[in-house]
């Protein structure tokens, strides 16, 4: 299985990562910044801790949080876009929202991560436009409600028939590189979260390849009682036990950390 992001093609035969800068003041994880020649920064340590590709993101996503304008949001991403491409560096724009999405396209960015699912429908003629890698997750609601009693007779089934559904119309509308992210964290509950890593090679299963961010997320803290900055260990095991299952991104705050759990798993594997 493959990945072309530019000229680039990327073989997704082993797990590759992922790294999240957030180009936010209210990130859940704390780690968001506002400065430009921050987010470089961080972005560069990440590259040279073994991130394959840089997952930039203007709109927090954790729960409860507020929408904000395409322009507030291009302002935070652009610059930040641009830099890492001219640092010739793999970048993923984390957006809903087709402008944002065209104009980090137009300005190099290689990928584009989608938490709605399509809500733009604006989205995806942009993703055929720059023929480009789409990241479909599943998301109950949106950021501002998603947590507010979330429910689900079968959450692995229903994702899977949301999946199917979506995909069919990807296809229809053009986009030829689909990447599936089951949304750990996103409108679940902690029991949901759990079954879809436990089953996630039913997602696997359909074909394409699966991203899994599950890094520093509430279920953790829910589980073991550990705050944010002390969930890397929670972290690891959620993300290395998906790899097992056949996930082929993980997309983490921690590289350096990941980078080196996946090599031992790996070694192991091969022995």
């Amino acid at each position: 299985m493959r990945l072309k992001l530019g000229k680039k093609e990327v073989d997704l035969s082993s797990p590759l990562l992922m790294g999240v800068i957030n180009c936010t003041p209210d990130s859940f994880s704390g780690d968001g910044t506002l400065d430009v020649y921050q987010a470089v920064s961080m972005a560069e340590q990440m590259v040279k801790d073994g991130a394959f590709l840089i997952d930039v993101g203007g709109e927090s996503s954790r729960p409860g949080s507020d929408v904000i304008s395409e322009k507030e949001e291009l302002k935070r991403v652009l610059p930040v876009v641009k830099k890492l491409v001219n640092r010739k560096f793999l970048v993923s724009v984390d957006t809903y929202k087709a402008s944002v999405a065209e104009a980090c396209l137009k300005g190099g960015a290689h990928m584009i991560n989608d938490i709605s699912g399509g809500k733009d429908p604006g989205l995806w003629p942009i993703v055929v436009k720059y023929n480009v890698p789409y990241v479909l997750m599943h998301m109950q609601g949106t950021p501002k409600t998603m947590q507010e009693q979330p429910h689900y007779e079968d959450v692995v089934s229903e994702v899977k028939d949301f999946f199917v559904e979506k995909i069919q119309q990807l296809k229809k509308a053009g986009v030829k590189q689909i990447i599936l992210d089951p949304g750990i964290g996103f409108g679940k509950r902690v029991e949901d979260n759990l079954a879809l890593l436990h089953h996630l090679k039913v997602f696997v299963d359909l074909g394409f390849p699966v991203l899994i961010g599950a890094s520093r997320k509430s279920f953790i803290g829910k589980l073991t009682g550990a705050e944010v900055h002390d969930r890397l260990p929670g972290t690891l095991a959620a993300h290395l036990l998906a790899v097992l299952q056949g996930a082929n991104i993980i997309r983490c705050h921690d590289v350096k950390e990941h980078k080196q759990a996946l090599t031992i798993t790996k070694h192991i594997l091969q022995g």
